[in-house]
């Protein structure tokens, strides 16, 4: 994939010489800047709301999502393993927030843990949630849009909870399919 963005990149370097020669720097320049806000935004999120991540763990937060979500985790996920359930449980919480980033290293940590119970069907299946994620909160991409000067940075609220949904009932209603034609 790194090679195909390298050669358009390269190509669009080379078209944009032959034609405007002198928009080449101001449009680098332009790109480089955007990319540059567009980063401290995300860092900005990202530094709030794993800090308030953070502070969860350490309040006992986690581990009470943890004891509230256990029987639905439990059966779902098919697993005793209390760390792994409290990084599932934390996992989810982010992914609800909107704020995946922050999410991942609990899906990491909990797939560690899996993985030390050999416990394969629980790994896939947090993949396949964490990767579709439901959205309550689109925090990452509210953000992003007000910080784009979006008059209408909500506005995302209702498509994103529907698309998420749906998703995540697609990936997980066809994760199961695939279990079960497994076991035949």
């Amino acid at each position: 994939m790194n090679a195909i963005f390298t050669v358009i990149f390269i190509a669009s370097l080379i078209i944009l010489t032959v034609i405007a020669p002198e928009k080449l720097l101001s449009s680098l320049l332009g790109g480089a800047e955007n990319a540059a806000k567009m980063a401290l935004t995300l860092f900005c999120i990202y530094a709030v709301w794993m800090g308030l991540s953070r502070l969860a763990e350490k309040s006992g937060f986690s581990k009470g999502a943890a004891k509230a979500l256990k029987p639905l985790s439990k059966k779902l996920f098919k697993t005793d393993n209390q760390t792994a359930l409290e990084n599932i449980a934390m996992n989810l919480s982010c992914n609800l927030l909107g704020i995946g980033g922050a999410a991942t290293p609990f899906a990491v940590k909990a797939i560690g843990e899996l993985e030390k119970e050999k416990n394969e069907y629980a790994q896939k299946l947090l993949f396949v949630i964490n990767a579709t994620s439901i959205q309550l909160l689109p925090t990452t991409v509210i953000a992003l849009r007000t910080s784009a000067g979006s008059v209408a940075a909500y506005d995302i609220f209702l498509p994103s909870l529907l698309c998420t949904c749906i998703s995540t009932g697609i990936g997980v209603l066809l994760f199961l399919l695939t279990q079960k034609t497994r076991k035949k």
